[in-house]
């Protein structure tokens, strides 16, 4: 199998390419290092069956060259985090939209199938808990920037689902639910690495709002062998997949877990959502996957708990004395209560 995989040098792409390699799968990445790293993916650069392109999958000769040589294309390319959303709406609004419509066109043009990543944010403020794939999304104003994600990846939803209906495009729709593990950086607003930073550094941890909004963590190689399962199953084409964890936990609580976790000095600092992003900036109290469906299908459920991700986590980061880098200079950049995992350099 040859595969593609758009955002390949980011947190998620990076484990998928290591997986694909691991069976035998010829992989080709494209990133423009937006925000991905290439240094998630050096390690596979000596690899025979590794390729990879530092471009915009906007590129389209590239990803028109590309695509033509692959069997199957992993979209995980987009623009996330709640810090990038607020910072520069148009970046998000223009990459997702643009960039997953290029992808499309030039996947049914070839009639490749295209694994569509999309993500939970597309449930708004949905108190419908826990969330099905057939349930309503309840999106904010749009006055307020924060809802352009959400808005952007329901579009490439539509416009993925529409390829399908009317081209016969094959394509499978996942929706991640903060995907978390080792390499992920926290620059984007990523919840886990940030509070694992700081304990280490035995700064305060910054939780926004009251700290009891909910969420629930994933473990990235789990993750991906959902990914896997739901490539290699043809019975989910054309379909949406809920992929996360049914562990519940409150923001405070994984700021207070990943502190006893890591033995850390450090204490717990709330601060109103005001003076992290903007005036009227909202959030979503609780984020629970049902994933009846993708169970049902693949057999698939996670098997690491979050106190092991945090243990992984934290392991990590004292192995590779990176628990300085990307530390809060300001407000701006501390981890929100609700961060949306690594999808675009995924």
């Amino acid at each position: 199998m040859r595969a593609l995989i758009t955002g390949g040098c980011g947190f998620i792409g990076s484990y998928l390419a290591e997986a694909l390699l691991a069976r035998g799968d010829q992989v080709t990445v494209i990133d423009d290092l937006s925000t991905g790293r290439f240094e998630n993916v050096a390690h596979l650069a000596a690899h025979p069956a590794f390729h990879f392109a530092i471009e915009t999958i906007a590129n389209e000769t590239v990803m028109d060259r590309l695509v033509s040589e692959c069997d199957q294309i992993y979209h995980l390319a987009a623009a996330v985090g709640v810090n990038l959303v607020v910072r520069d709406p148009v970046h998000v609004l223009e990459t997702n939209i643009k960039g997953t419509e290029v992808v499309l066109r030039i996947g049914a043009r070839y009639r490749k199938k295209v694994m569509l990543a999309s993500t939970s944010e597309v449930y708004g403020k949905s108190m419908a808990i826990p969330f099905s794939e057939d349930g309503d999304g309840i999106l904010g104003p749009t006055t307020r920037s924060r809802w352009s994600y959400a808005c952007s990846k329901a579009m490439d939803e539509f416009m993925a689902l529409a390829y399908h209906k009317q081209l016969a495009l094959p394509v499978v729709i996942m929706r991640f639910f903060n995907t978390v593990g080792p390499r992920q950086t926290g620059r984007y607003g990523m919840v886990v690495p940030r509070f694992v930073r700081q304990a280490l550094a035995d700064q305060p941890l910054t939780v926004y709002g009251d700290g009891q909004q909910s969420r629930c963590f994933t473990y990235v190689q789990d993750v991906v062998q959902a990914i896997l399962a739901l490539a290699d199953e043809p019975q989910a084409l054309g379909q949406v997949f809920n992929i996360g964890s049914t562990e519940e936990v409150t923001i405070e609580q994984l700021a207070r877990r990943t502190i006893a976790l890591a033995g850390s000095n450090s204490e717990v600092v709330f601060v109103p959502y005001g003076e992290a992003y903007e005036e009227g900036f909202e959030d979503m109290r609780r984020r629970v996957p049902d994933i009846a469906k993708i169970k049902g299908l693949t057999g698939w459920q996670p098997t690491v708990d979050l106190d092991g991700i945090l243990s992984r986590v934290i392991a990590h980061m004292r192995e590779t004395d990176d628990s300085q880098a990307n530390l809060p200079a300001s407000p701006l950049n501390h981890a929100p209560g609700a961060a949306e995992p690594a999808l675009g350099g995924r």
